[in-house]
């Protein structure tokens, strides 16, 4: 994901009679004194805007509503707002792989969020964001592409300090994700965001973080504004241990419950309870970084049995001394199917809340039943262009069961069909940060498809995706 960069301002001053040194020396002392603008952050509650108290900060306009003091003693206590708007331009001549009647489309999808963070010193906030999701021009409207206004977050946080650690609370409906977000993720992917109507703690000491949830996982309805909901028909909730082994080195062990009634598989329905186990971890060091995640899932869905698996890995080795910083990398992933769909256990994997974009942003294919690996290049141009080119192949883990799109829809009529091979694609994608506030992205991918798509009916997909993004 990118991170929008803000730059630092300095403010230089010299007296006009000081000599050339004491000058340089008063500007370079002055420059480094001057604060910092905060960056718009992938979490906007995250930002903290009582740097523009300080009268030497660098100012933009509407800074009157970015900070809006509270109180005359604490300039920890005031009010903020700000926006999103993302809009992207997506071309698919193959959704579902043409499978099932569907038809090429071109379409926008739009979302506009709005905030109001209020910070009652540096214990208390109270966060509020509204969002308004449109998708013209697209036929086949899915609950993760239109929610035309509804409240997206609104959640108390407290921070205190405790025994020597801080201790984070988070009430009320907000976004949650872990990681790279392959599992739990906000869906920034998609259009309509995931929220959670749920309750949050963390607590960190020294190397150590500890995070315990219980969440409704919200759900988008879109029948008229304010009518999103969550309910104990869906929940999802658990505890995970963290530590920090190094400067750059983490791992971290999650244990999950995630339960929904009326679920439906292809050789299973009822109601559903998986015990989750997820080891994860992350670092980086003379150049190699590396992300591993194993996820086993237990539990029963009606009367059958459920034991399934994932694996997700991205690698690389990056040349800093090279010219336009090459990065080399490798992503291998796995997801367990349903080996035998007439006995009394399912083994395909639920990939829960995943974020849409991990294997690409055309959704040609899920986190299920599949294993995927793929190459790529990355090339940094400048200092605000990425460049990545990517080619993967792709397998069905078992071929008793189906092929799957994004998130975990099966593809009719490929579950049971001989061909393990599921097919090939290429990638491009670009990343440029425009400026502080405006980003832009290109991605498009081309899939081949393997004989069991064919035989089912589809055929080879092409996607483009442009995109743009401001933040204020």
């Amino acid at each position: 994901m990118t991170r929008w960069r803000t730059i630092a301002i300095g403010l230089i001053g010299a007296g006009a009679l000081a000599s050339p040194a004491s000058a340089a020396d008063s500007a370079a002392a002055i420059d480094s004194a001057a604060p910092t603008r905060p960056t718009i952050e992938f979490n906007r509650w995250q930002e903290d805007w009582s740097v523009l108290a300080n009268p030497a900060a660098p100012r933009e306009p509407f800074d009157d509503l970015k900070y809006i003091p509270l109180s005359a003693t604490d300039p920890q206590t005031y009010l903020s707002f700000g926006a999103d708007l993302r809009e992207r331009f997506e071309g698919n001549d193959a959704p579902n792989f043409g499978v099932g009647g569907a038809h090429p489309e071109d379409y926008v999808i739009s979302r506009l969020e709005a905030h109001a963070d209020l910070h009652l010193g540096s214990h208390v906030q109270v966060f509020t964001q509204l969002q308004s999701d449109f998708a013209p021009w697209k036929t086949k409207l899915t609950p993760v592409d239109q929610d035309r206004l509804d409240l997206e977050q609104a959640f108390v946080a407290i921070t205190e300090s405790v025994g020597g650690g801080t201790l984070k609370v988070r009430l009320g409906r907000q976004q949650i994700a872990f990681d790279l977000q392959r599992f739990i993720s906000v869906r920034d992917g998609p259009n309509v965001r995931q929220s959670y109507d749920a309750a949050w703690a963390d607590y960190e000491r020294g190397p150590w973080r500890l995070t315990s949830f219980y969440s409704l996982p919200v759900q988008n309805r879109d029948l008229r504004a304010f009518d999103d909901y969550s309910s104990r028909h869906l929940t999802y909730g658990g505890a995970r241990i963290e530590r920090k082994l190094s400067r750059t080195a983490h791992i971290a062990v999650t244990y999950s419950v995630f339960t929904q009634d009326h679920s439906r598989f292809l050789s299973a329905s009822g109601n559903e309870r998986r015990d989750v186990v997820d080891v994860h971890t992350w670092g980086a060091d003379a150049g190699v970084d590396w992300d591993l995640e194993a996820m086993n899932q237990t539990g029963h869905i009606g009367p059958k049995h459920i034991e399934a698996w994932a694996f997700g890995s991205l690698a690389g080795y990056t040349l800093s001394g090279v010219r336009w910083t090459p990065r080399l990398g490798l992503q291998v992933d796995a997801a367990s199917g349903d080996r035998n769909p007439h006995d009394h256990l399912l083994g395909t994997f639920n990939p829960l809340f995943p974020n849409g974009y991990y294997v690409t942003l055309s959704g040609y294919t899920g986190f299920v039943n599949f294993v995927h690996v793929k190459p790529s290049l990355t090339l940094h141009p400048t200092k605000t262009l990425k460049l990545m080119l990517a080619a993967a192949a792709q397998w069905r883990e078992t071929t008793a069961d189906a092929v799957y799109t994004q998130p975990d829809i099966p593809i009719a009529g490929t579950a049971g069909r001989p061909g393990a091979y599921t097919g090939t694609y290429g990638q491009f994608r670009a990343d440029w940060q425009v400026s502080e506030h405006v980003a832009a992205a290109v991605e498009a991918v081309h899939f081949e498809v393997g004989d069991a798509i064919r035989a089912a009916g589809g055929h080879n997909g092409d996607y483009l995706g442009v995109e743009l993004k401001f933040g204020w």
